[in-house]
């Protein structure tokens, strides 16, 4: 029997070491490595009747088959995912606890429960909260099932035996698996349960939505390693105190990574900004100095956004530049060639 060894693995980036460092040769974080047991896989014998027939086959016999895609209800989300979700794919949704990401994904059960089986996996609330909130939502479709779990083989066994169309976990984090020592939420945990959804939903061609949290550094679930195991992640963004969401997908093998979605959230859920120029120009004063309309094209779509900018005298020595929602080093630029061309004196 092979004996287990313990290993030190970076909450951050992954990096695995079998030595304690106070800081991550890899990443450069500090107090970021914690001790997992991992448990060697003792290879079998050929010779003793275990070895597994490989076969590959020729890309002239897979068959040509159409793509398969599911409409959500919302023309914003299905813009992003490059028109709906991809039957067998794994969708990653990211974004800070609190920004709208359960809420999203309840609301698009009542349009897909209309022809679909939904499983709603929560590791995160009760039944009676998700009933709750659908309610306030005004979820009220017969073909969405909830299951209060956190046991990913667990999960995967109702799967096999139910066969749902459509499966969304939430969240990736609480998730764990019962032959890891490491706790629900660290690198390991999440890196195995997603690679056991993406197993199952590749077999058994069930879409699986995933939700999961950022941390400090913007990075899900701590280490990037999700975002190369899924089909597509997509980030939601958005300030608090304010109440418009914006979803981009950074990955999609289906579709355009160029693609925004625009959301406002009220009581009742997100509703969709089908027009986000009417939003962001809303209130906007006329022929005043210092603003002008600039258009940006997102994707396939041009979008219309107000520019502010503001020009004093400097009490000291040397002037001060600062840029909101604008990159710092392209005010930079502008600042320069409007003095070299343009004639204006701004140092």
């Amino acid at each position: 029997m092979a004996k287990s060894k313990s290993v030190y693995i970076c909450n951050n980036c992954g990096y695995e070491t079998p030595k304690w460092y106070g800081k991550c040769p890899s990443c450069n974080e500090w107090n970021c490595m914690e001790e997992s047991v991992v448990t060697p896989v003792t290879p079998l014998s050929k010779s003793a009747g275990h070895s597994k027939l490989l076969s590959a086959n020729s890309l002239e016999d897979i068959k040509d088959l159409d793509e398969i895609r599911y409409l959500t209800g919302m023309t914003e989300l299905d813009r992003v995912l490059g028109g709906g979700v991809v039957k067998g794919s794994v969708i990653l949704l990211g974004g800070d606890p609190g920004i709208g990401k359960s809420t999203l994904l309840l609301q698009i059960c009542e349009y897909l429960g209309i022809g679909l089986k939904i499983l709603y996996v929560s590791g995160e609330e009760s039944a009676r909260q998700i009933k709750l909130r659908a309610q306030r939502l005004g979820v009220t479709t017969s073909a969405l099932s909830v299951m209060c779990e956190t046991d990913a083989m667990s999960i995967i066994e109702y799967i096999n035996s139910n066969r749902p169309d459509i499966v969304i976990v939430d969240s990736i984090q609480t998730m764990s698996l019962d032959g890891l020592s490491s706790s629900p939420g660290s690198v390991t945990q999440v890196r195995e349960c997603t690679s056991a959804f993406l197993r199952i939903a590749k077999s058994l061609d069930i879409p699986f939505l995933i939700v999961g949290h950022v941390n400090k550094d913007g990075a899900i679930a701590g280490p990037k390693v999700l975002e190369h195991i899924v089909d597509a992640v997509l980030y939601f963004e958005g300030e608090r105190n304010h109440t418009y969401r914006i979803l981009r997908a950074v990955k999609n093998r289906y579709g355009s990574t160029n693609e925004i979605g625009v959301f406002e959230m009220y009581d009742k859920g997100l509703m969709q900004v089908e027009n986000p120029s009417e939003m962001l120009l809303s209130g906007r004063p006329e022929g005043v100095a210092g603003s002008c309309v600039a258009s940006v094209i997102e994707g396939s779509r041009p979008i219309m956004t107000e520019v502010q900018g503001l020009v004093s005298q400097t009490n000291f020595g040397n002037p001060r530049r600062m840029s909101n929602g604008f990159d710092y080093n392209s005010l930079n630029m502008l600042l320069a060639v409007l003095e070299k061309r343009a004639g204006y004196f701004l140092g």
